[in-house]
């Protein structure tokens, strides 16, 4: 049986998300600080299973996954760069993400972070399947599975 999910994803591409920075995110010497890295990453993981996940008719991940481990790599300081900035928009940061690996009970989300069109970060984050009523993990749905499977990238 195949998943009505899996057959309205494109073909597997990384999803991409445009975050805004904020004037909170900059440390004392002006560049986004490290711990918010992972809050940016956090935004663009969200929208892709929360936003995305709901869209293609798969809600359980809003009902809980927790992150079981993360691995950032910083490479390049990212600035406010007030220059990239708008009347109506805060300057911004691209985060390109995709699915690193499947498995029944967790799943890897690679990340890579840009300022304009340099790379300023990778990261990876292992994410579990929570019940929170029960307060255990649990495993991948079937269409969970599925909608993931099409930013599976090697």
């Amino acid at each position: 049986m195949t998943s009505s999910v899996a057959a309205e994803h494109p073909p597997a591409a990384r999803y991409v998300y445009h975050c805004a920075l904020r004037w909170s995110d900059l440390d004392a010497y002006g560049h986004v600080n490290n711990a918010r890295f992972l809050t940016l990453y956090e935004e663009a993981r969200v929208a892709l299973m929360f936003v995305g996940g709901r869209a293609w008719g798969v809600g359980s991940f809003a009902e809980g996954v927790v992150i079981a481990r993360h691995e950032v790599d910083y490479l390049r300081p990212v600035d406010y760069a007030l220059g990239r900035a708008t009347a109506e928009q805060a300057p911004t940061v691209r985060v390109e993400l995709w699915v690193e690996e499947i498995r029944a009970s967790r799943f890897t989300i690679g990340y890579e972070l840009f300022d304009g069109d340099v790379l300023a970060s990778r990261a990876r984050s292992v994410l579990v399947p929570y019940d929170l009523e029960q307060g255990q993990p649990r495993r991948l749905s079937v269409d969970e599975q599925a909608f993931l499977r099409p930013y599976l990238l090697p």
